[in-house]
């Protein structure tokens, strides 16, 4: 069997017309006590439902691998289950892992082998900050998506993604150099992306034009913290109106705390599927 492309499944996905990555950050203090049971307090069973309610509309799933530790023992039993419903659900649908890896030397090695042996995850997201060296075995991942953090949408970003730093004697803010370098000098495997969050519409443009029309850009911050949804999509799309991973999280599997939840979660993908195309 062929090891499974990243690329070449978000490209069918968007070729279906489906921008939307469902977060699966599973909070256990805010899943429907109707369902909060068990030893992962029923953090599986709701991942089940949340997927079974929305498989058919997204163009990808973003589990953060935070809500999956805390949990001890029985969180990364959950993950992989979670994994597996996906893939039983539909086999193309990719599955990208937050864990916002990068260390040093031999390390990512092991967070290389978590990540794609023992997860199976399609694509994850990586710090740049060690070095294109450090991090080398991921981008050596041919067949999967390596998303490179560059302009997040927390509060306090500023503090060192927006600095100028000097570049043949231009200043340029950190975030252009890391989408730069990112472009021009880890994409050899054509296999990286961005991050860059919703509420940055004119940092995602300027990403954008630098990151050219074939490198994807996750987009999160849709939804709880408010990135405005016209203004991503015409930031963030390439020539051919797509390019974009548009993440939402809380606003949609926490759409609900009451029996009710993977009804309002599906309605919810619906309602952002809705507005992401009267934009176009």
């Amino acid at each position: 069997m062929p090891e499974r492309n990243f690329n070449e499944m978000i490209q069918r996905k968007w070729n279906e017309g489906k921008s939307i990555c469902v977060g699966l950050d599973s909070d256990p203090d805010k899943i429907p006590a109707i369902i909060r049971s068990g030893q992962d307090y029923g953090v599986g069973l709701f991942n089940f439902a949340i997927i079974d309610a929305t498989y058919d509309l997204v163009c990808a799933y973003k589990p953060n691998l935070a809500f999956y530790e805390s949990l001890g023992e029985f969180g990364p039993i959950a993950l992989k289950a979670t994994i597996n419903r996906i893939r039983f659900m539909d086999p193309e649908l990719p599955v990208i892992g937050d864990m916002k890896a990068g260390d040093i030397g031999n390390t990512n090695w092991k967070y290389v082998r978590k990540a794609f042996e023992y997860f199976g995850f399609d694509a994850i997201t990586i710090n740049p900050y060690p070095g294109r060296e450090a991090l080398q075995p991921f981008l050596d991942q041919k067949n999967k998506g390596i998303f490179v953090l560059c302009r997040t949408s927390n509060e306090g970003s500023d503090e060192f993604q927006g600095r100028n730093v000097i570049v043949l004697d231009r200043h340029v803010p950190l975030y252009r150099y890391v989408a730069h370098r990112v472009a021009n000098f880890w994409n050899q495997n054509g296999n990286c992306g961005l991050v860059v969050g919703a509420t940055c519409p004119e940092e995602l443009s300027e990403v954008r034009m630098i990151a050219g029309d074939n490198m994807p850009i996750l987009i999160p911050g849709i939804g709880e913290q408010g990135g405005d949804l016209k203004a991503v999509l015409k930031a963030g799309r390439n020539s051919d109106g797509q390019g974009m991973i548009i993440n939402s999280s809380r606003k949609i599997i926490f759409a609900s705390s009451g029996p009710d939840f993977a009804e309002a979660a599906r309605k919810e993908v619906i309602k952002l599927l809705k507005a992401v195309n009267q934009c176009f």
